[in-house]
Order: structure tokens, then C-alpha cells, then sequence
């Protein structure tokens, strides 16, 4: 891809309607000066002290916070939020980015998942990560919110050039992403043939029929029946490619890491190589959901494949530079990436 096609497809995100359904976590990040260190009286155990707060939309809302960065014109949000104030910093988030809230759901049968993550900083330094906390539901969605999550994603379904799917969750049925969701899109692609359904899952990518899946190397061997640790081999990813694409009857892209996003175009399968990035310190959190918000949007713009998994790599690797944080791909970084990298 040249520059020039890069800018075109670029300047069309403005004008594309895109609705993410998925698991909205709170990331809450905690940024602690160890200088500040506390004895608690009462147990003797070090209290850190917290000198900054930095609340995001996480999980689902890091595949919103990159196609707003990207500058799509309409981003809509379906999903499921607990009665909480974590669902407000949630909301909070959201509304500074644009988004359209309407078919969000809010209910006191569910808390709002949150990710809680505990940075050291100190200056000069490379912030420090430490051990994360999770909130998550672990119980099967009520059967109401449900139905209710249901009746939102069909009434999005004629608005939306594309709806990207993203479960979060390893414990089944119980987030935003249920089997009678999925059966409901299957349904919806079949209904509506030029709608874009792009899904992702952590753990339940098996369920997923009639549409594009985006999965890691390791999940595509997986799916394809062979083992999912070893070495990368690209050989075993495209006859996992095959497998895939004949069970969902779409096409697939599968990211590999360092090496890139593999996928297929005119019937040649290929590897799209990764952003450059070495000697860097590099922080790879949400670097998957900033790739699926590059193809999603490249493809509904009207990219081919190959292209759409360029501009992926792009989008992965503006964020993965950024440490410490739940980082987003403005659409100048990733033109910047670009000329860094393969402008000549």
C-alpha cells in the first residue's frame, strides 16, 4: 500500500457507521509513587500510596477508544453495565469519545467488570505494571438482559456498515456474548448479506459461524485440532486458515505476533508483516483490539484484505508503544507509523 491509498482510505472512516457489541470492562489504572510508601499500622504491610487515577473504557471500549482515534464519523455501543458507579466512569468515557449510548443496557442483575491495574511510576523510569484485579460476572446472564441485548443488536443491524464482536470473557455465557446472541447474528448475516460481522473471543471462538473471525496464531491451531504451543510455523497457520474459513464459510485473519496478520486475497494466502519494532520497550495490552479496529474500519472503507491487515499492523503498532496506559491509535500516529516505516 502507498501513502496516497493509506490517506484515501483514511479520509473515508468519517463516514462509517460501526457498532461494537461485547464486554465493556472499566480500566481503572492506579498509578503509584513508591517514595510515598506507607507502614499500615494496624498490619505492618506496605500501603502504596495513589497519586493519580486514569479510568478508560477497556476490554470492548478499547476497540471503541481506537476507531474514534481513527475518526469514525459513528461508533454505536451494545453492552451491558451494572447499575454501579463503575458503569458511570464507564458512560463517562464513552460520552467524551461520541458514542452512541442508546442501545447500552444498565441493571442492578450485573456489576460493571473492571480491570484494576497497579503502576509504579517513578520519574526518568518506565512505569511498572504490577499484578491486575479482575471484577467479572460469573454467573449466566439473566435471560431478560438478554433478550434485551437482542432486540438492540436487531434494530442496529440496518443502520451499521459493520458490527465488530468482541467476548471478552472465559467463562461462558456470562458477559454480553451468549449463544443465543450469536445465533441471533448468524441470522442477522443471512438477513442482511452486505453487513460486515467481524467476532473475536478470548475463549469461546469455536461458537462463532457466518462471519469474519480474527483470532492469534496459537487459537487458529487450536481451532484447526493441532496443538497451540510451539514455535510459529506459517505453514500450520494457513492450513488452519482453510480449516477455519470452511467452517465459517468468511474469510479469517489470524495475528501472529511480531510476524504480523495472515490472511488470504484472490486465493493466495499471505503473511502481512508486522510494524518494525525492534530496540523498542514495547507494551502489547490491547494491541489486538487496536488491530481489529484497523481492519474493521479499512475493510468497510473498502480495503482488500491484505490492505485492511496492513493498516491493522499499523494501528497495533502505534499502540504497543504506548506504556502504562490503555493506549488508542490516532489516525496522525498512524500516518506518521507509516512514513516512518515504508514511506519511500
Amino acid at each position: 500500500m502507498d501513502r496516497a491509498r493509506l490517506l484515501d482510505l483514511i479520509s473515508r472512516f468519517s463516514s462509517l457507521r460501526i457498532a461494537v457489541v461485547g464486554d465493556l470492562f472499566l480500566d481503572q489504572w492506579y498509578d503509584v509513587d513508591r517514595t510515598l510508601d506507607e507502614p499500615s499500622l494496624e498490619t505492618g504491610l506496605t500501603a502504596f500510596q495513589i497519586i493519580r487515577k486514569r479510568p478508560a473504557a477497556g476490554a470492548a471500549g478499547t476497540v471503541i477508544n481506537n476507531l474514534a482515534a481513527l475518526g469514525v464519523g459513528k461508533i454505536y455501543a451494545v453492552s451491558l453495565l451494572g447499575d454501579d458507579g463503575d458503569g458511570y466512569e464507564v458512560r463517562k468515557a464513552l460520552k467524551n469519545l461520541g458514542v452512541d449510548m442508546t442501545y447500552l443496557v444498565t441493571s442492578d442483575l450485573v456489576s460493571t467488570p473492571a480491570y484494576i491495574k497497579t503502576v509504579f511510576v517513578e520519574d526518568g523510569k518506565p512505569p511498572v505494571e504490577t499484578n491486575r484485579h479482575d471484577v467479572k460476572n460469573r454467573s449466566v446472564t439473566p435471560e431478560s438482559l438478554q433478550n434485551q441485548l437482542i432486540t438492540n443488536v436487531k434494530a442496529l443491524a440496518p443502520q451499521v456498515d459493520a458490527i465488530i464482536l468482541l467476548d471478552q470473557l472465559m467463562e461462558e455465557n456470562c458477559g454480553v456474548v451468549t449463544d443465543s446472541l450469536l445465533t441471533i447474528l448468524s441470522e442477522i448475516a443471512d438477513s442482511y448479506p452486505e453487513l460486515l460481522i467481524y467476532g473475536d473471543s478470548r475463549g469461546f471462538i469455536r461458537k462463532f459461524h457466518n462471519m469474519i473471525i480474527k483470532c492469534n496464531n496459537h487459537e487458529a491451531l487450536g481451532l484447526a485440532g493441532g496443538p497451540e504451543e510451539g514455535d510459529f510455523d506459517l505453514s500450520a497457520v494457513y492450513n488452519a486458515m482453510d480449516t477455519i474459513r470452511d467452517r465459517t464459510g468468511h474469510p479469517v485473519f489470524i495475528t501472529c505476533n511480531k510476524h504480523g496478520v495472515a490472511t488470504e486475497w484472490d486465493g493466495e494466502k499471505m503473511l502481512v508483516p508486522a510494524v518494525d519494532q525492534t530496540g523498542r520497550t514495547l507494551d502489547i495490552v490491547g494491541a489486538g483490539d487496536a488491530c481489529t479496529a484497523g481492519i474493521v474500519s479499512a475493510l468497510a472503507a473498502g480495503a482488500t484484505r491484505p490492505e485492511a491487515a496492513f493498516l491493522g499492523n499499523l494501528t497495533s503498532g502505534v499502540t504497543v508503544r504506548m506504556l502504562g496506559q490503555t493506549g488508542a491509535a490516532q489516525k496522525d500516529k498512524v500516518i506518521a507509523l507509516f512514513d516512518e516505516q515504508f514511506d519511500e
